[in-house]
């Protein structure tokens, strides 16, 4: 059986609740990722800014905090998501797809006493389905006229 903890990306860039959503869509778009995990300086999770959460500020009509800075200069602790679902590296990787296809979720970042260790997401779990296509063509007898 694979677990999280064979796919995983371990170590994820990650920042802290003071940076802003402007320093979390520059390294959104310098690594080319979608998903970024808030830590504190123990390396315990406390949320998730995604993408989309980005890309909603950005396009804001109204775009502007009670101070008159506009919400990307934001520090990230107004924009995280709390209510997390993780996951442990010991759970199957069934499992864990299971949980992202229920909740309708793109990653799930995977914590160990209290800290973040890793995080998977849905691109990991289509080259995993990428992989195992390949292995199963290359299984399979070539018809005789193929």
């Amino acid at each position: 059986m694979f677990i999280v903890d064979d796919m995983m990306t371990r170590h994820p860039h990650t920042l802290s609740p003071d940076h802003t959503l402007d320093d979390a869509h520059r390294l959104m778009r310098a690594e080319r990722f979608r998903h970024l995990p808030i830590v504190d300086d123990d390396e315990r999770l406390l949320g998730l800014v995604t993408q989309r959460d980005v890309l909603s500020a950005q396009a804001s009509s109204l775009g502007k905090t009670t101070n008159g800075d506009h919400q990307i200069h934001t520090p990230l602790s107004h924009f995280i998501e709390r209510q997390l679902v993780t996951v442990d590296p010991g759970a199957s990787l069934r499992a864990a797809a299971l949980t992202m296809l229920e909740r309708k979720i793109g990653c799930l970042p995977v914590v160990k006493h209290q800290r973040l260790v890793g995080i998977i997401t849905d691109s990991d779990f289509v080259a995993i389905a990428s992989t195992l296509l390949e292995i199963q063509e290359e299984s399979e007898p070539v018809e005789e006229g193929e």
